[in-house]
């Protein structure tokens, strides 16, 4: 069999029918001729790139290093407006640097007639609203995140993130005024009671629940403030939650893994980074958050062990006293409450900076 053919012997009649049959020109072959216009050395020349015209290639290059410098500005223009930032805060609260030294951080009083100013108050105020603020909205934004992703259907998935996008942009005088006017008198009748009563029995943590219950103070703008913050951490986490590739959760769900474990044991280290970065962003929030604090911490000068007491903050304290604040020393006072408040978000920033990259070698280690 030859080419899809039998090949037999010819007998004597079919020999005569062959020599008999008129030969058959032969058939055309399968082929082609390129023109002489596309030999291969035409088609070789023609695939070469042409090169730029001289004044092409000066008009490329100018355009290059326009774009290499203003990139390098705009990234040297972040570093330096953190310094003149520090600089100016240095400058304006020389006055009261010299004057109080280090004792200003620890100094509960603050009395502008007897020119005695201190910052412990308004630290105090500062960090305790924003670590309530922080203990309620991790948990709860983390529960709306995973819902959206995981264990929302699909007709409420996208309600209820436009929902999330509209609580971010409610202005911060809003939160204010519905926390003074709607939820502290609330607050103040039914939830404070209760509080005093169920927790201020306990030994050590009665303390923080002690005094009558008035509605405002540091708990109050903690509360607010969660409420501040909550669409901005489940915003972030939502989106990384969203980048987790859907491999790695089938395959965890396929070796029989609950939905916590799958988020706990393969979304969360997966997306680490963006959840801290999220947190980050909230914490960054309730430290500076101003007109919220002001209209519901009561605004009192005052060190207290108790949550329900009234309070203040750094940002509070400035809002309230700057436009009234008479001499310089008093102005210097006040603009070290900005200098230290700026280097509290900077720690804050540091230690998040540091525990990633010790998360990270602990992951190597173990890999």
């Amino acid at each position: 069999m030859e080419g899809g053919f039998r090949v037999t012997q010819a007998g004597p009649m079919q020999q005569h029918l062959k020599t008999s049959r008129p030969a058959s020109p032969p058939l055309p072959m399968n082929t082609a001729t390129l023109p002489i216009s596309q030999t291969q050395e035409s088609v070789e020349a023609r695939a070469r790139p042409v090169p730029p015209a001289p004044r092409e290639r000066a008009g490329n290059a100018f355009a290059d290093i326009l774009f290499t410098n203003l990139t390098r500005a705009a990234a040297l223009l972040v570093f330096s407006l953190l310094a003149a930032i520090m600089l100016s805060l240095v400058a304006g609260s020389g006055m009261s640097i010299m004057k109080f030294g280090p004792a200003f951080l620890w100094n509960a009083e603050w009395d502008p007639v007897q020119q005695n100013f201190g910052a412990l108050v308004p630290i105090f105020g500062t960090l305790v609203t924003a670590a309530i603020a922080m203990i309620i909205a991790v948990p709860v934004s983390f529960g709306i995140a995973l819902f959206l992703t995981e264990l929302s259907p699909k007709w409420l998935k996208r309600p209820l993130g436009t929902a999330i996008e509209l609580l971010a942009a409610i202005p911060s005088i809003i939160y204010g005024m519905w926390g003074l006017f709607v939820f502290s008198p609330l607050f103040m009748e039914y939830v404070q009671p209760f509080m005093i009563k169920t927790f201020g029995a306990i030994p050590g943590v009665g303390l923080l629940f002690g005094g009558p219950p008035m509605g405002i103070g540091m708990f109050t703008a903690g509360l607010i403030l969660s409420i501040m913050v909550i669409p901005f951490i489940t915003a972030v986490m939502r989106d990384v939650f969203d980048l987790v590739p859907p491999m790695l959760k089938e395959s965890a769900y396929g070796l029989g893994g609950t939905t916590w474990e799958v988020m706990y044991q393969v979304v969360l280290p997966y997306t680490k980074v963006g959840v801290v970065g999220g947190v980050m962003l909230g914490l960054g929030r309730a430290l500076g958050e101003t007109m919220a604090v002001t209209f519901v911490i009561g605004n009192a000068h005052q060190l207290s062990p108790s949550l329900f007491a009234p309070g203040n903050s750094i940002a509070s304290a400035l809002a309230n006293e700057f436009t009234e604040a008479v001499g310089d020393l008093y102005s210097s006072a006040l603009i070290e409450l900005g200098l230290i408040l700026f280097l509290i978000t900077i720690v804050v920033l540091a230690f998040s900076k540091l525990m990633l990259s010790r998360l990270a070698r602990q992951e190597g280690a173990r890999s």
